[in-house]
């Protein structure tokens, strides 16, 4: 999958937009798809060993790994304004 920037407006905020390469399903430990009553999705798996991580076109956050890659509609402006400031105490 390429670096698109998707995002959607929902209730006035937007969301944000995820994908996941795997280089193979051997990476994947858990897919769990929800029961019609709580609609719930956990996907859990590796990457691989980390390679360098970073932003791409500004707009897109990609965690990429020897098994496969991340990807996050989030830009680093996004990722700073979501933690707390501290005040160095």
């Amino acid at each position: 999958m390429g670096t698109t920037k998707v995002t959607r407006k929902k209730g006035g905020m937007t969301e944000r937009a995820f994908s996941i390469d795997l280089q193979s399903s051997d990476a994947v430990r858990a897919v769990s798809l929800g029961n019609p009553r709580d609609n719930a999705v956990t996907i859990e798996g590796t990457v691989g060993i980390l390679k360098p991580a970073g932003f791409v076109e500004n707009s897109v956050l990609e965690v990429a790994g020897a098994k496969g890659v991340l990807r996050i509609d989030l830009t680093s402006e996004d990722l700073s304004k979501s933690f707390p400031e501290t005040s160095g105490e």
